[in-house]
């Protein structure tokens, strides 16, 4: 699949990857890239399923991986820094364990390669609720979402993906794809056997739950050279939270 991409940078500088998370776009980056791109070649996707890119029913980490080497074939790369956030973080751990030589060098923002039994049925259930066809404002929408949701961040974060088009308003995201793949995002498939031999962050948010001590053992048998970098005060999504520190380590681990 060809995804739908941004750039940012100068085209002679190394290049990163930046991987989006769940209901997220390559925009979620905005607040940090511009940092970054002083001294990187930035490409910001968005994964399938989301953002500007096609829709497809297939929603899992080895289609979301191959993806990705479609894209970097298509710009050339014969590899790059990958720095993904959440799901985006999964799906390039997968691209490291069976392509490693493609990957510089790893980053895996706020997650871990496990299953997680988080419950995403009543979000999904407020976004398919919401009456499109009568809906007059954005503001009704976040008032909708307000009912089940009461974190205006949170409902931010998932109304991006509303958009107004000539037609109406519509979901950029496939919920139904999201939906129906949701055992495959929360998991990870299993990846006995394989190890990725370069280096590789796990940073992650003190005040968040994806990243634990009893994870770590995993993290280290996939990622021998894995270091643990957390943020002080952050939850899951830390470059929002807390961006000058998320910055300061990426550039830190990129340099």
């Amino acid at each position: 699949m060809r995804l739908y991409h941004r750039e940012l940078g100068a085209a002679s500088q190394p290049v990163v990857i930046m991987i989006h998370g769940l209901f997220g776009a390559s925009t979620n980056w905005m607040g940090v890239a511009p940092k970054l791109a002083e001294h990187y070649r930035l490409i910001l996707p968005d994964l399938r399923n989301h953002g500007r890119s096609p829709h497809d029913a297939r929603m899992d980490y080895p289609a979301m991986a191959a993806d990705l080497l479609e894209l970097m074939d298509d710009l050339a790369l014969e590899s790059a820094a990958l720095v993904g956030h959440s799901m985006g973080a999964k799906a390039a751990m997968w691209l490291a364990l069976h392509e490693p030589g493609r990957v510089d060098r790893l980053m895996s923002v706020d997650m871990a390669p496990v299953a997680y039994d988080h419950d995403f049925g009543p979000l999904l259930d407020a976004m398919r609720s919401l009456d499109l066809t009568h809906l007059q404002s954005r503001r009704q929408a976040d008032a909708h979402m307000a009912r089940t949701f009461p974190d205006p961040a949170l409902r931010q974060y998932l109304l991006q993906n509303l958009v107004k088009e000539a037609r109406g308003w519509r979901w950029r995201v496939n919920l139904q794809a999201i939906e129906t793949g949701l055992d495959a995002i929360l998991g990870f498939p299993d990846a006995e056997g394989r190890e990725y031999p370069g280096a590789a962050w796990f940073v992650y948010g003190t005040e968040s739950s994806y990243v634990t001590p009893d994870r770590v053992p995993l993290i280290r048998r996939l990622f021998p050279l894995a270091r643990l970098r957390p943020v002080s005060g952050a939850g899951h999504w830390l470059y929002n939270e807390r961006p000058d520190a998320f910055v300061a380590i990426a550039k830190s681990f990129l340099s």
